[in-house]
């Protein structure tokens, strides 16, 4: 078994192992972790310096987890997939969930209603599903491997993928979407990294929303990829409690700049059940990226970004992209389509 096997092996799994080491009462988490699952590796786990602390509130179940009523899957992405697992939304490029695993179960996921759970297919048949549409449809050029973890696949499933994507001619680019550089940094070995090389373009897009995620271990999984030539971005989540600050955000944003991973959107929460306790009012996010404009430098700068609901697509907060009416935030998306968004917050 790889060691980075062995390490995921040795997460947290149970309300039960929290309680021994931080002295909770585990009767308030099992019900949320047998609802959502739980799993946190040692190496997360070691970030947490307090109960309740940034780290503690994005891998700890929270039992306001089962108090909130929203849709499980607000941006339709089961509408959206004309064969399970990959999502069509924009014209030239799909998104493949390849993975119902990660490394560590995040409380706010976009995908709480499938993260952990068997995947829908789940087999070969599946992935030839995927492979046939992207192959047929040839304004398709951009493919983002996403899931779960697509860095939880071994090695030799994950190059599998990525020659068969390399052999339909109009296939221009690749990227994964991957937290493992923050959950589980002994992932990103120096084989997989030689492995990925041999499928240039390829992007990585990481999810560090905290400057405590960038540890040492962090930086130098960052630092393998980079010297592999692959282009690092970063998608950051505006969570309440974790980084709804705009000194945090500006510090994470710079540290990112820092080991080589360039931030590239900051995220509204999106209305998915089971994370209403991080979510924080527009203005909250509008206000940060103010203290971050003319602050720090443009490159440490990302896209402040709504992804709209029904499936509408991400629309950046912008003068010319977002007026308030009351309430409600009138939206435009990138088909000139007025959507309109009821904040949940203020």
């Amino acid at each position: 078994m790889e060691s980075w096997r062995r390490r995921l092996a040795e997460s947290i799994t149970t309300p039960e192992e929290i309680a021994e080491r931080f002295g909770t009462d585990p009767a308030l988490l099992a019900p949320v972790a047998r609802r959502y699952p739980l799993r946190i590796t040692r190496h997360y786990l070691g970030l947490i310096r307090s109960v309740g602390d940034p780290i503690w509130r994005q891998c700890v179940p929270d039992p306001q987890e089962l108090e909130d009523d929203q849709l499980p899957d607000p941006l339709d992405e089961e509408r959206l997939s004309p064969v399970p697992g990959l999502i069509h939304r924009y014209p030239d490029r799909v998104v493949w969930l390849v993975s119902n695993e990660c490394a560590v179960y995040c409380r706010f996921c976009m995908r709480k209603r499938r993260v952990g759970c068997p995947l829908r297919g789940g087999d070969g048949g599946t992935m030839h599903e995927a492979l046939r549409y992207i192959a047929e449809t040839p304004q398709i050029r951009d493919i983002i491997l996403s899931g779960g973890d697509p860095l939880l696949l071994d090695d030799e499933h994950l190059e599998q993928i990525l020659a068969r994507l390399r052999s339909i001619p109009h296939v221009e680019i690749v990227r994964i979407g991957t937290r493992t550089p923050v959950t589980l940094p002994e992932r990103i070995t120096s084989r997989l990294c030689r492995m990925l090389r041999r499928y240039h373009p390829l992007y990585v897009n990481t999810h560090f929303n905290h400057p405590r995620e960038i540890t040492p271990e962090a930086a130098r999984a960052c630092a393998r990829l980079a010297d592999a030539g692959i282009p690092l971005g970063n998608q950051t989540v505006l969570l309440r409690g974790v980084n709804d600050d705009p000194a945090v955000m500006t510090r994470l944003m710079q540290r990112l700049l820092a080991i080589r991973v360039r931030p590239y959107y900051l995220h509204q929460m999106d209305l998915v059940r089971g994370t209403g306790h991080f979510r924080t009012t527009v203005w909250t996010g509008i206000s940060i990226m103010e203290g971050l404009r003319g602050h720090t430098s443009g490159m440490a700068t990302p896209y402040y970004v709504i992804d709209a609901p029904e499936g509408k697509g991400k629309i950046p907060i912008l003068p010319d992209c977002a007026t308030l009416q009351g309430d409600t935030w009138l939206l435009r998306n990138y088909r000139g389509e007025t959507i309109k968004y009821r904040d949940p917050v203020g």
